[in-house]
């Protein structure tokens, strides 16, 4: 099972996430800012992760994952509210694979996350 973390700071979009990815089988787990986040990622290294780019640190958050043992194995997504090219590249800089917008709903993490829950 592919382990997957929901690094935001509204409840709302961290259960709505964690309702629809763990339906798809991911074992989902929650944090509410980027040390929660950091200490969760040093406890058990998830497959898989969504970071708000409105999060306290994110970018320092994907960053530290990076250099990590095996950080560079982890996928990150980057969560934007709208495609805001620099804020976009920062996060690739810092190490993101790739990018959702928000909000997202049940069709967009199907789309974007179906293949990833069956291949572990």
């Amino acid at each position: 099972m592919q382990r997957l973390m929901i690094a935001d700071d509204s409840d709302v979009v961290r259960k709505v996430g964690k309702r629809i990815l763990s339906g798809m089988g991911f074992l989902v787990s929650e944090a509410s800012n980027g040390l929660e986040a950091l200490s969760n990622c040093q406890a058990e290294l998830p497959n898989i992760m969504i970071v708000d780019a409105g999060l306290d640190g994110a970018l320092e958050l994907i960053a530290n994952i990076r250099l990590m043992e095996k950080g560079k194995t982890v996928r990150i997504y980057y969560c934007v509210v709208e495609a805001d090219l620099k804020k976009m590249m920062a996060g690739k800089r810092a190490g993101a694979d790739d990018f959702l917008l928000k909000p997202f709903d049940r069709k967009i993490l199907t789309n974007v996350f179906a293949s990833l829950s069956i291949a572990a």
